[in-house]
């Protein structure tokens, strides 16, 4: 009988596809009956209600006028080290790099100096090594945080074979993809909300992001305003950013603000994405695209770009189309390609819904559940 484990998890609780995936972990993990430690700096936004297996610490980080930045990654190891100790964890797994995996590492040097053994498994989830790896600076301390750990895991391939490339690993990185929970196939399409959002004859096409400028928000505007008028549509913005007030001035400047809904960040945001009829996710870089997953779990086709770990997501042809990066030509093509047609998007979605079963938690939750065994075995 597989043996119940007092489990901490380290994630950002924001909106973020990295803090989404570690948060429903850990909710699918206490519903299998371990014990989930969640450490953070605020509660993780999908959390949600209370759970009898479901702990959380808070990091609380105190201003120091000796220090020009508060110490977070300080008072995160002490935090962890009081909770191992304290609540007799297993294990602490960490999402992220910097600065959740150099700071577990230093809980665990702690530790073991009182004889406490804490294994560390170390998740990476894209822009700890995309973007940071691009920095010099970070290189050595990343590079020992997953060296350290004692398992790695990577949410694509490409993911993967971008951090053996970018830094000095000789850690072996195994591929666990992220996953969709059973929420994402409950939602039923609302004729009334749809009717909310555009007319009869006119389709839906959404994205969803944190608007930052590697999602390429502009292309987004670019594309829909070329495909509004060859075929009927409304666009639907779910998500907020930086790159919002841009986007909004684009649409004034191209005349389509009627057809445009920016709807903000929303917890569960599966009842939009069920009237939807296609998703466009044109980033300069995914490593994975759990936004991508999600709308395709709703039976949305996707229109992506064919960078980092979209491809392993989205299929060609299948699921969706891809295009290079900032080919807006390309994009408008596609999109009219699927909507233009009833029996064509109609087979579209269905494969996309169907490939979307792929990513369910009941096939990856195993896979973690066989590396923890493997882990606490072998430290």
């Amino acid at each position: 009988m597989q043996r119940m484990l007092k489990i901490g998890i380290v994630c950002y609780p924001t909106y973020g596809g990295s803090g989404v995936v570690a948060t429903e972990l850990g909710k699918a993990l206490a519903d299998q009956g371990h014990e989930i430690h969640f450490i953070t700096y605020s509660q993780p936004v999908r959390l949600g209600a209370a759970h009898k297996r479901i702990r959380y610490h808070e990091v609380n980080v105190s201003e120091y006028p000796l220090f020009y930045y508060p110490p977070y990654e300080s008072v995160l190891a002490s935090k962890m080290v009081d909770v191992v100790k304290y609540e007799q964890l297993d294990l602490m797994h960490v999402h992220y790099a910097i600065p959740h995996a150099s700071a577990a590492i230093t809980a665990k040097m702690v530790l073991a100096e009182e004889g406490i053994k804490l294994p560390v498994i170390t998740t990476l989830h894209g822009t700890d090594i995309t973007l940071l790896g691009k920095d010099a600076s970070f290189e050595p301390v990343i590079s020992f945080a997953i060296n350290k750990s004692d398992a790695v895991t990577a949410v694509s391939q490409s993911l993967k074979n971008d951090t053996y490339k970018l830094f000095g690993i000789n850690q072996e990185i195994e591929v666990i993809p992220n996953f969709l929970n059973a929420e994402h196939e409950a939602v039923e399409t609302s004729p009334e909300l749809r009717r909310e959002y555009a007319d009869t004859n006119e389709r839906i096409i959404i994205h969803m992001s944190n608007f930052r400028p590697v999602k390429r928000i502009l292309d987004i505007i670019e594309v829909f305003a070329r495909v509004q008028p060859a075929a009927a549509s409304k666009l639907i913005l779910l998500g907020d950013g930086p790159e919002r007030s841009r986007a909004e001035q684009k649409c004034r400047e191209l005349n389509i603000s009627e057809h445009v809904t920016f709807v903000g960040n929303l917890k569960h945001p599966q009842e939009l994405l069920s009237i939807g009829d296609l998703f466009i996710l044109p980033s300069e870089s995914e490593s994975f695209g759990l936004a991508a997953l999600e709308a395709m779990a709703s039976g949305l086709p996707v229109i992506s770009t064919n960078t980092g770990g979209l491809p392993e997501v989205n299929r060609h042809g299948v699921t969706g189309m891809m295009s290079d990066v900032g080919d807006i030509d390309d994009m408008v093509k596609n999109c009219i390609y699927l909507l233009e047609d009833a029996k064509r998007l109609a087979k579209f979605k269905s494969q996309a819904k169907r490939r979307a079963h792929d990513f369910s938690i009941d096939k990856i939750l195993p896979l973690y559940e066989q590396l923890y065994q493997q882990v606490i075995t072998h430290a």
